[in-house]
Formats: C-alpha cells, sequence, structure tokens
C-alpha cells in the first residue's frame, strides 16, 4: 500500500505557534494537505479519500480534535455555492481492512465567490467519541458535493486529527449506528416517522454510560414553509419512552465568525451556515447492564405540498466504562481573548475572559476554582459555581479585564480543586493561549455612522470594563441617511463598542435594496481612521480597545465600499484612506477574469466614483482594487436585467 501519511509528534514547547495549546503529549496526523477539491457536476459528488497512520489500539487517547481548514486554491479562485461536505472514516485496518463508513464530521463550505487570493479560514470539532476507530491505518474520506463548474473554481483544503494521548475520562467500549441518511420530511404519504423507528440496543458489559452523538441538518426547498432548508421546526429525542429534549432545528446565521460572504450568508437555516463546520448535539443516556434501552428521534409534524424536503441526520451511539475518576475537570476552549478564526466576533478583547470547561469525573461538579491571565502581568482568581453534571460542557465568563503588551500575548487558563478536591486527572487543566493585544487609543475618540434607509434597525453602546454606559444611541433614535459624529471623551481603561442590527443584515446587505448601504467607523481627534467596519456585517460588530498615555501609531487605515452589487446600469465605489495612495480599480469579468475597465488614481485619499456597466453584455463581474501591486479589496457584481 503507496499513502502519504503525515504523522508528527509534538510536545507543549513547540506549539507555540498554535491558537491553543495544552501541557500534554499530542500527536498530530494530517490526511489531506491542502489538496484542491473541486465539485463533479455529471455527479453531484466527488470523492477525496486519503489515510493515515493514527495511534495503535495500546496507546491511550484523551481527546481528538478534527481540525479543517478551507483556502482559495492557488491555480484558481474559491468556489461560489454553500454545499453539503461530509467527512467520513471510511476504512479501518488498511486497504484490506473493514468498511466503516461513520459520518465524523459535516462541513457547509462557504459562499466564495468574494474572496481574493491567499483568504482562509479554520474550523473544528471534536470527535473523541471515534476514538475506538481512529486506530492504526486509517482512510478518511472527503465528499465534495455539488453542481458548479469546476475547471475554474474550488477550494484548498487540509484535514488535521489532534491528539491527545493519556488517560480516557470514559473509556469506550461500543459503537453503533442509530440513524444515518437523508430522511424526505413533510410527505403526508410517507411520513419521516416510518424511517425514523425506535431504535433498540443492549447496554454492553461494563457500561455505565452511553452517549448519543446527533449531527443534524435540513435541506430543500418545499411549500409552504421553505422545508428543509429555511423552515424552523422542532425535533424531539426520547429514551426508554421518556422525552429527553426537544429543540428547534434552526440556526441564526447573522453572527457567523466568516463573514461578509457572497451569497444570503445571513439567511437563519434549519442547523446550518454557509462556512459551518456542524457541531453535535451530544446527550449521555444512563444505561446498565444487560437490559435493553430504547431511543427514538420525532420530528414535528409537518406536511408539504410538494414535498421535496431532506433532514440529513447521522446519529450514533458509544457506550463506555464508568469515568476514570470522580473528580476531574478540562479546560476546552479560550474563547476570549483568543486568535481562534471560530471566535473572531469577540476578538480582540480587553474584559470579560471566556472558557469552556468539561466536567470529566462521575460525580457532578458545583465548585472550580480558575486562575487566568495574561503571562507577565500577575494571575486572577475565580470560584465557579453550579451545576455540571457528568461529561456535560459550561461556557464561563470570568470577571475583570485582560491585560496585554503591544503585539502577540500568551494567555494562560487553570483549572484547580474540582468540587474542592484533588483532581484525578491534570493534564488537561492548564490551557494556553496566543492573542493579539487589543488596541490603543487616545481619549479621543469619533464614532461616524451614516445610517442606511432602515436606522429603525440600528443602535450602539460604548461601556467601559465595570460596565458602565459612557455613549449610546439607542434603537429607534436614528434617522435615515443621517450623519452621526460623536465625539466621546474618555478616562483611561478598558472599553467595548457593540453596534446591533436587529434585522441581522447590517448597514448593507446585497439583497436588501431597499435598505441600501451605510457606513461606521471610529476615528481619532484628528480625523484619522482607527477602525473601519464592514457594513455587511450581519447581526452585530464588537470592538474592544483600551485608552491609555501610551496610544498605538495611527495606521494607514483604508476603506473600501461597492453598493449596489445587483445593477441594471451603476455602481458606486466608495474609497477613504488616511494617506493619499495610487489606487488601480479594474471591472474584470466573471469568469474569464478579462479586463473590460480600468482607472488609475494618483494619490487618492478620499473618493466616491459612479462606473456605468450598462455598455457590457449582462452577467457578472468583480470591481478589483490594486494599491501598491497588492489586491486589496475585490467584490462581485451582478449586472441583470
Amino acid at each position: 500500500m503507496k499513502t502519504t501519511i503525515h504523522f508528527v509528534y509534538f510536545l507543549f514547547l513547540m506549539l507555540a505557534c498554535a491558537p491553543n495549546a495544552q501541557s500534554a503529549d499530542t500527536v498530530r496526523v494530517v490526511t489531506h494537505k491542502a489538496a484542491t477539491i473541486v465539485t463533479d457536476p455529471a455527479q453531484g459528488f466527488k470523492l477525496y479519500k486519503a489515510w493515515g497512520e493514527f495511534p495503535a489500539a495500546t496507546e491511550p487517547i484523551r481527546q481528538i480534535k478534527l481540525k479543517l481548514k478551507l483556502a482559495c486554491p492557488n491555480e484558481f479562485r474559491c468556489a461560489d455555492w454553500d454545499y453539503k461536505d461530509h467527512i467520513t472514516i471510511r476504512r479501518t485496518g488498511g486497504v484490506g481492512g473493514t468498511s466503516q463508513d461513520y459520518e465524523i464530521g459535516r462541513m457547509l463550505t462557504p459562499y466564495g465567490g468574494a474572496f481574493g487570493r491567499g483568504w482562509q479560514f479554520n474550523w473544528e470539532v471534536d470527535v473523541t467519541d471515534f476514538s475506538m476507530l481512529l486506530r492504526d491505518s486509517v482512510e478518511i474520506e472527503y465528499n465534495h458535493t455539488g453542481y458548479e463548474p469546476s475547471e475554474d473554481r474550488g477550494w484548498s483544503l487540509s484535514l488535521e486529527f489532534e491528539i491527545i494521548r493519556g488517560k480516557a475520562a470514559w473509556e469506550p467500549i461500543a459503537i453503533q449506528k442509530i440513524y444515518d441518511g437523508s430522511f424526505r420530511y413533510g410527505d403526508s404519504a410517507n411520513s419521516i416517522e416510518n424511517s425514523l423507528k425506535p431504535v433498540s440496543f443492549a447496554a454492553a458489559n461494563g457500561a455505565s454510560m452511553a452517549r448519543l452523538r446527533v449531527v443534524q441538518t435540513g435541506h430543500g426547498m418545499d411549500r409552504p414553509d421553505g422545508c428543509g432548508e429555511f423552515c424552523n421546526k422542532y425535533r424531539e429525542v426520547w429514551f426508554d419512552g421518556k422525552m429527553l429534549d426537544r429543540r428547534a432545528i434552526w440556526k441564526k446565521c447573522g453572527d457567523n465568525p466568516l463573514y461578509p460572504q457572497a451569497g444570503t450568508w445571513i439567511y437563519d437555516r434549519a442547523a446550518w451556515c454557509p462556512g459551518d463546520l456542524v457541531q453535535p448535539d451530544l446527550y449521555e443516556l444512563p444505561v446498565q447492564p444487560g437490559k435493553q434501552h430504547t431511543i427514538d428521534i420525532n420530528m414535528q409534524v409537518y406536511n408539504a405540498v410538494n414535498p421535496s424536503a431532506g433532514e440529513v441526520i447521522t446519529a450514533y451511539l458509544v457506550q463506555y466504562k464508568k469515568a476514570a475518576v470522580a473528580h476531574d475537570v478540562r479546560i476546552n476552549d479560550i474563547v476570549a481573548p483568543s486568535g481562534k478564526d471560530a471566535h473572531r466576533r469577540h476578538n480582540p478583547a480587553t474584559m470579560q475572559p471566556t472558557v469552556v470547561v468539561q466536567n470529566m469525573g462521575s460525580e457532578t461538579m458545583r465548585t472550580v476554582q480558575v486562575k487566568y491571565g495574561t503571562k507577565g502581568f500577575a494571575p486572577q482568581t475565580y470560584t465557579w459555581r453550579g451545576t455540571l453534571l457528568p461529561a456535560a460542557t459550561q461556557t464561563v465568563t470570568l470577571p475583570g479585564i485582560i491585560r496585554s503588551h503591544a503585539g502577540t500575548n500568551t494567555y494562560e487558563v487553570e483549572l484547580l480543586k474540582p468540587n474542592g478536591k484533588q483532581d484525578g486527572n491534570q493534564s488537561d487543566n492548564l490551557l494556553t493561549n496566543f492573542f493579539t493585544a487589543a488596541p490603543r487609543h487616545d481619549s479621543l475618540l469619533v464614532v461616524y455612522l451614516l445610517t442606511n434607509n432602515q436606522p429603525a434597525h440600528n443602535s450602539y453602546s460604548l461601556t467601559n470594563s465595570k460596565g458602565d454606559t459612557v455613549a449610546k444611541r439607542a434603537l429607534g433614535s436614528l434617522a435615515a441617511n443621517q450623519l452621526y459624529p460623536d465625539t466621546v471623551r474618555l478616562a483611561q481603561g478598558m472599553y467595548r463598542f457593540v453596534f446591533l442590527d436587529t434585522a441581522d443584515n447590517g448597514l448593507e446587505f446585497w439583497a436588501n435594496a431597499r435598505g441600501g448601504r451605510g457606513k461606521l467607523r471610529l476615528l481619532n481627534g484628528t480625523g484619522a481612521m482607527l477602525k473601519d467596519f464592514e457594513s455587511d456585517f450581519g447581526s452585530s460588530v464588537q470592538y474592544d480597545f483600551e485608552v491609555g498615555p501610551t496610544p498605538d501609531a495611527v495606521k494607514n487605515e483604508m476603506s473600501f465600499g461597492l453598493y449596489p452589487t445587483r445593477t441594471q446600469d451603476k455602481t458606486t465605489f466608495d474609497f477613504y484612506a488616511n494617506n493619499p495612495q495610487d489606487v488601480v480599480v479594474q471591472l474584470v469579468t466573471d469568469p474569464g477574469e478579462q479586463v473590460v475597465e480600468s482607472h488609475h488614481y494618483t494619490q487618492l485619499k478620499e473618493g466616491l466614483f459612479t462606473y456605468d456597466l450598462s455598455r457590457y453584455p449582462k452577467g457578472r463581474f468583480y470591481l478589483v482594487v490594486t494599491i501598491g501591486g497588492k489586491e486589496q479589496f475585490r467584490k462581485r457584481i451582478r449586472h441583470k436585467e
């Protein structure tokens, strides 16, 4: 068997460039490394398979994370559509080994039509539940679905498994499929419940807990409710005849950390968003060895006029032995401060450090001590109190501010004394996070807001680290197409600026022509731009900063805007820079990247430029802005009838 296997052992001191690092023995298995993936329009899917050499079955595993990176390929541009991709354990034990077919990850690709060269984004999901299968030689399959042209667009894909070796909190002893497929929904002649029938299982010898792992997304478009992609329906999970959970199969997309995107990225969907690695729903079930148990998933009753919806569900059951120790807590993630892509909307941060903790012991956790802070500063301590059941996770917001030096900093969180006891496994009590310091500004700040046509949706607040509001514009107080240059004087300290849009479509969205376009910036006392906010932001923007005696030097910030991006004739380009620039603006075809119009602006500091597309054939174009030989802005225009 000829395979390409990337199998590297890393210790903590070698992880300094990673967003998070743990003081434990870590193995990294890379199966797909910058693999160019495209669709197969003839079939609607294309398989990309690769082998990885995982730890042997005798090696103890504490945790496994699947990390996925998409980037624009070197040879052509990023793909356009939000396709549903599957990451699957295809075979174990080598070429002649066992066929498994377990989906361990589901990726919904972003609308990538406006992403430029060099774009990339990283996601991750915990896949420790599959540790029985991720052993020795394993074939991992990436199934890229879709029908768009494959000759000039696609993705660069990387898959990496981060494996932390150590004694398992719960030792797995059995894994089985409960449901696995795309189930027709809304057909009165064939109810989905005919497919989602109750499934019985026998508790394995030695099992004390079973985890039901469910990944569900809705797809299709029917009448009257737009199921399954755009309908909000609930799902019930039943265990041994009792309802364990009822939840809406729905997800808000306007706060997606990956923004803006070219398509309808802000529209809420059935448990997924474009540019989203789906996180599973996890249910811990008490089991008794030798006893028969029953699992049943039910969907809200719904009948469509033209049934076309599919609920894509994988539900796996993993049975575990009793927890190795009674008192055991793990720090899973640091949300703020953080450099992770998934936490972009919460960073950079100056206050309210936020972490995710998990109870890995057999006893309910009611208290844990948290020691936290930036290296180089005195640490803070906090005692969390609550109720955290075995295996459950909790996002904890910690009191205090986040101190930092200019540039890159190291943040450290340590968990101590769960329930006042010695932790039974201290290997994952400490997590180190690398983050960039929030900007430092002087005491005079100008909130520069130009409203759009629908200001009733907007408000902003500026608060300090004590929670006091020092400036705001309340919901309902803004007029349409009005400039609000609000000047505030601030004392030294930490601040958080939050701008909200209750319609979840920002100050601009291409499909909301009636909304028009607004602008949002922060300026200093001399009028220099400190921060320009993307108008197409969805639900909100958050910006933390520090005010102190030594503010950061003002950078040559630049602002780019283009509106409308769907037009029958004209579109307007908006440019501003703190320092004059030589700017090249080109209108290029999509596809083909043929330049049909080019404009050179010498020593441009600010301007509005209108371009008339009516003399060109109907179709799609890009407006590309280059400064100093480097592409700085790219946005797609649809020239329509």
